[in-house]
């Protein structure tokens, strides 16, 4: 509750409380200078939202809007956003959900971030219900991620790195348990990693103060209004004004630096393994068959067999990097074949006796993959031939390294990262 001397000022729509006069001026010279930053490059024209403004030109304001559609655990991703890919669901808050869905977005693997509101006690809120806090709700995103390409572990230190996790009160300039940073849960595997990552940031030294950020297990997420969903794209200048003025990429910067921008893996790393439920909604029946119960498709038609683009094959369930086109070769087979593997530490050899002989299985270490097999009877220089089953790989273009998180292979095919 604020005190009688206490007042507020409205930023964009959000209402702020300033404590005192000192404060006051303070908030306002950052407004100036984010003026004076942007106006040069953009026009005052477009600042204030002359020629054609979008249909909201501040987040609380008053508008038609389509009607929230409440999404309950578990969703189809599909009927929220059309993809092409299989992908699993995070949900955060970190308060202004316009930044906490443009910051996400910028992750590897990420295939769509939705904006909205979770974890309240009313139905299909408005944004001016749930930004007033009176709904419970908080502004959240729901993060629908591939994850051959990035992992859990990854989106939380993307997110620690983009919120400011001691702070209970709210975030930066948007105050009130409606704009607090909550991670919520989807399983008992995420809950698990959420709870050991927040317990390593406490112990980091990183902050000196304790990390608030609840773990709280997801129920309901209710999209927000059409005019808030990539408000970063759809206003850029407003949407930068509003973020400069926050102060959140200053603290950002001050704590991470160059770190901010990093999706490090830290003590998970992408190839882990995911659980039983989530391989069956990953794999096709085929891939279910091959590296989880040491299958083996047809010859000559498989899609990996004749394949002459370079790249890089990695584990079709963990996603680490396996072996380089730069050592594959036609065996005759018609199963794709290499000489030796882009990374030796992710490849397990483990004798085979099935089929009334002994051959040498070739398993992935992180992802525990069948692969297939390793003969001696390959081309020089090392005399080896790994044949592997395409439904174990995901065939990685050289183009697309640095965008899908492998950039550091670039080099092999002759290109700077």
């Amino acid at each position: 509750m604020e005190s009688k001397n206490q007042s507020s000022m409205l930023v964009l729509g959000r209402v702020v409380p300033v404590r005192d006069n000192r404060k006051r001026r303070i908030f306002r010279k950052g407004i100036a200078i984010a003026f004076l930053v942007f106006a040069p490059f953009l026009g005052t024209c477009d600042l204030f939202g002359g020629g054609n403004p979008p249909a909201a030109t501040r987040k609380g304001e008053t508008m038609a809007t389509t009607k929230n559609t409440a999404l309950a655990q578990p969703q189809n991703p599909a009927t929220a956003a059309p993809m092409s890919v299989k992908t699993d669901i995070a949900t955060f808050a970190g308060g202004c959900f316009w930044c906490t869905e443009a910051d996400l977005e910028k992750v590897p693997g990420v295939v769509k971030v939705i904006s909205g509101y979770t974890g309240g006690h009313k139905e299909n809120p408005t944004y001016e219900e749930a930004s007033s806090g009176t709904t419970g709700h908080v502004e959240a995103v729901q993060v629908y991620y591939d994850p051959a390409k990035t992992s859990y572990g990854e989106l939380l230190n993307w997110f620690w790195r983009h919120v400011d996790p001691t702070d209970a009160g709210g975030q930066f300039v948007d105050r009130g348990s409606q704009y607090r940073s909550v991670i919520f849960y989807h399983s008992e595997e995420q809950k698990r990693l959420a709870e050991k990552s927040k317990e390593e940031l406490n112990k980091s030294g990183r902050f000196d103060k304790p990390i608030a950020t609840e773990i709280i297990q997801f129920t309901k997420f209710y999209e927000a209004e059409d005019y808030h969903q990539d408000y970063y794209k759809k206003n850029p200048l407003r949407y930068k004004y509003y973020r400069y003025a926050s102060g959140r990429d200053q603290f950002l910067q001050k704590v991470w630096g160059k770190e901010k921008e990093t999706a490090q893996t830290g003590s998970e790393p992408a190839s882990k393994k995911p659980d039983e439920a989530t391989l069956r909604k990953k794999l096709t029946p085929l891939q279910y068959e091959v590296t989880q119960k040491e299958g083996t498709e047809p010859p000559f038609r498989n899609e990996y067999w004749d394949n002459h683009r370079e790249g890089i094959y990695v584990d079709i369930v963990s996603g680490e990097p396996l072996f380089s086109s730069k050592e594959k070769y036609e065996s005759g087979t018609g199963w794709p074949s290499f000489t030796k593997p882009l990374e030796p530490g992710n490849i397990v050899e483990k004798k085979d006796h099935h089929l009334f002989m002994t051959r040498t299985e070739v398993r992935s270490k992180h992802g525990d993959s069948h692969l297939g097999h390793v003969f001696d009877d390959g081309p020089p220089p090392t005399g080896l031939r790994y044949c592997m089953n395409s439904a174990s790989l995901r065939f990685i273009p050289k183009e697309n390294l640095e965008k899908e998180g492998y950039g550091k292979y670039l080099e092999i095919f002759g290109m700077k990262k």
